[in-house]
């Protein structure tokens, strides 16, 4: 579980208290609604709809990003829902068998959804990972089995990737003494490359490490604290790793503030120019990296300093088509103003700042989906942990 203290990222802006206001809600610094191949849809930006799944608490969601459904998982069903509309479309399936529980990975492949099944077996408390695919996420339906190449692993992070047939797959092998791995996989052909461990000293999951991809380079992309994003500690590390060879390239982080940059807590990559961003812990920061040049810069969240802790970022989510990226600050402004989300150009521009969400915190980890970029639309965890928030940005 990520750190729920950190709040996201932002463009580098005075505190609220030194008197520097923070840009209106769709102010003239945020691009306009492009149109959609569905129709020319324009739409002012802010909340949207609230979904409410049928079947309780969300654990995980995606959208198909060139199309307009999404799918999320519950403890007893999958369900797939309209993006337009918010309206529950499909639930699957019927009754979960006995011990069977579901959290969804992602989409990958352009429209599959890899959900993964936990199945306790009687007499034990300990749950046997198993992989299904929903190809395309429209079936309403399993329509396949996916097969680690190594049994018994718990799968992270996948991507996010909708656009090449390899999604990195970051995973920790649960019978091996937790031991971090990363993989390769054209997951609807079942199909893997070599299997890289990683070192656990940095990508344990206590170390609470980032994971994303570059597709054009064919790279994963870490970040992670290398002593436990302890207060004053070494600077963050970020790692490329090509999915085919697995040569590492790592370079240092920043690690500004009195406190220094502790836990990266989001990470996300546009690999059409070959940038990330992250957001740290112990300074309420945003870092924007040229990883090619592995240089970076840094934005202050509004309403922070750099030993904003308790109001630091959470996730990130990339918008490559708009060269943007949308953070999530679960305590906006102290809370004044709920939980936002921030926007930045990739340069650590200042965009625009979306308030009124209320990031559920045993949600925050379902992380934050952008669907068609070319309409501005997303979706959020939240308000309460069976809902997902609509967003225009």
């Amino acid at each position: 579980m990520r750190l729920l203290c950190c709040a996201l990222t932002a463009a580098i802006l005075a505190a609220c208290g030194g008197g520097t206001s923070v840009p209106p809600l769709g102010s003239s610094l945020a691009p306009s609604a492009k149109s959609h191949p569905f129709g020319d849809v324009r739409h002012a930006v802010g909340l949207g709809k609230v979904l409410t799944s049928k079947s309780g608490q969300i654990y995980g969601f995606a959208v198909d990003e060139k199309g307009t459904v999404g799918v999320l998982a519950t403890a007893s069903n999958i369900e797939t829902f309209d993006a337009l509309t918010g309206q529950i479309k499909r639930s699957f399936p019927k009754q979960a068998p006995s011990g069977t529980s579901y959290s969804l990975a992602g989409i990958v492949n352009g429209d599959v959804a890899l959900v993964i099944r936990y199945v306790v077996p009687k007499g034990s408390i300990y749950a046997t990972r198993y992989y299904d695919l929903i190809d395309p996420v429209t079936a309403g339906r399993f329509t396949a089995k996916w097969t680690p190449p190594v049994t018994d692993i718990q799968v992270e992070d996948a991507g996010p990737n909708q656009t090449s047939s390899t999604t990195a797959i970051f995973a920790i092998e649960l019978k091996n003494q937790d031991i971090p791995i990363i993989f390769g996989s054209d997951v609807p052909k079942n199909e893997f490359g070599k299997v890289f461990p990683l070192n656990p000293s940095y990508f344990s999951l206590g170390d609470q490490p980032q994971v994303a991809q570059d597709t054009a380079t064919n790279q994963a992309v870490l970040a992670t604290s290398p002593d436990g994003g302890k207060v004053g500690g070494e600077a963050p590390i970020n790692v490329l790793m090509n999915l085919s060879t697995g040569q590492q390239t790592e370079f240092s982080g920043l690690n500004n503030g009195f406190y220094g940059a502790g836990f990266v807590n989001g990470l996300a990559v546009d690999s059409t120019t070959g940038i990330a961003a992250t957001t740290t812990e112990l300074n309420a920061q945003v870092e924007f990296y040229n990883l090619a040049q592995e240089t970076g810069t840094y934005a202050q969240l509004p309403c922070t300093n750099n030993t904003s802790q308790s109001n630091s970022g959470t996730w990130i989510a990339g918008d490559p088509a708009n060269r943007l990226f949308l953070v999530a600050d679960p305590d906006y402004c102290n809370g004044s103003q709920g939980s936002a989300i921030v926007v930045y150009g990739e340069s650590g521009n200042f965009v625009e700042s979306l308030t009124g969400f209320n990031f559920d915190v045993d949600q925050i980890d379902a992380g934050l989906a952008v669907l068609v970029p070319a309409m501005r639309m997303g979706w959020a965890p939240g308000p309460n942990a069976d809902q997902l928030q609509q967003f225009y940005y």
